[in-house]
């Protein structure tokens, strides 16, 4: 009979993962996301997200951007990143051409849903040197906990 999909080394997902890592070393797919789990490539701002036992974590990589100018909210389980970069050009300088623009600028958005063991009462935010870090606290109570036996 036919081997599911499922009992695969690593999970179907690594397998996905594998095989679009073969055809974009292949055809040389610009643009495509690096992961099943990501957007595409050139998403403002690239984050990384990771979880240790205590938090999870997301690393959002946005220089240049003025931090009061930076929203990050939570509602229902999704951690929302929102702001604005400006282009960086003088509006005062009427002569000044624009040749190549490769700078994201305007406003953006990204969203991340949230584990259910998130708590949104403990989140902090912090801005520096062009990456804000979003740290959210696990609930105390999906904390693993030792429990002594008598």
């Amino acid at each position: 009979m036919y081997e599911s999909l499922l009992t695969l080394p690593g999970g179907l997902f690594a397998e996905f993962d594998r095989m679009q890592r073969d055809l974009q070393q292949l055809f040389g797919a610009p643009g495509l996301p690096s992961s099943i789990r990501a957007v595409a490539q050139g998403a403002f701002p690239p984050i990384n997200i990771g979880s240790t036992q205590s938090a999870f974590e997301v690393y959002a990589f946005a220089p240049g951007l003025d931090p009061k100018r930076i929203e990050v909210t939570v509602d229902r389980g999704l951690l929302t990143i929102s702001g604005e970069r400006s282009n960086g050009f003088s509006h005062e300088n009427a002569k000044c051409s624009v040749y190549a623009s490769e700078r994201h600028a305007g406003s953006f958005r990204r969203a991340v849903s949230l584990p259910e063991d998130a708590d949104p009462a403990k989140i902090k935010a912090n801005y520096r040197d062009g990456v804000l870090r979003i740290t959210v606290a696990r609930r105390e109570s999906a904390q693993p906990k030792r429990i002594t036996v008598n």
